[in-house]
């Protein structure tokens, strides 16, 4: 078996959009494997558990296949299994987002000259 470095394998299985964003994502600790923080350059193994954080939500896999080549989605599916509960958080965090859309009402236009003030002093930016 080809060892294959953390970030080609997440990048892969198409958790992130380029080799970069998933390095990156591993120097800021949202990477664990075996409930350890991953390294970039750390080798992903057959069996590994990794828990992974990105804007999708947070998954808890286990890596079935290994792949240094990006491929279609679904190629890159087959490379790892999500577990159940990990799925039903995620589903469960998209419906509690999709609620908060619907009580949310998007604002009219633009913000006046007047608002944007307020925005401003609001976050401290004086």
């Amino acid at each position: 078996m080809i060892p294959v470095r953390m970030d080609k394998w997440l990048w892969a299985a198409r958790f992130f959009k380029t080799r970069a964003l998933a390095a990156r994502a591993c120097e800021l600790g949202r990477i664990h494997s075996n409930g350890i923080e991953a390294k970039p350059a750390r080798e992903v193994r057959l069996g590994d558990k990794l828990q992974i954080r990105n804007e999708a939500g947070e998954f808890q896999i286990e890596v079935l296949e290994l792949s240094a080549m990006r491929g279609p989605a679904a190629v890159a599916q087959k490379l790892y299994r999500e577990s159940e509960a990990s799925r039903e958080a995620r589903m469960r965090a998209a419906e509690e987002a999709r609620a908060s859309r619907v009580f949310t009402p998007a604002p009219a236009g633009r913000p006046s000259k007047r608002d944007r003030r307020r925005i401003i002093r609001f976050r401290g930016e004086v």
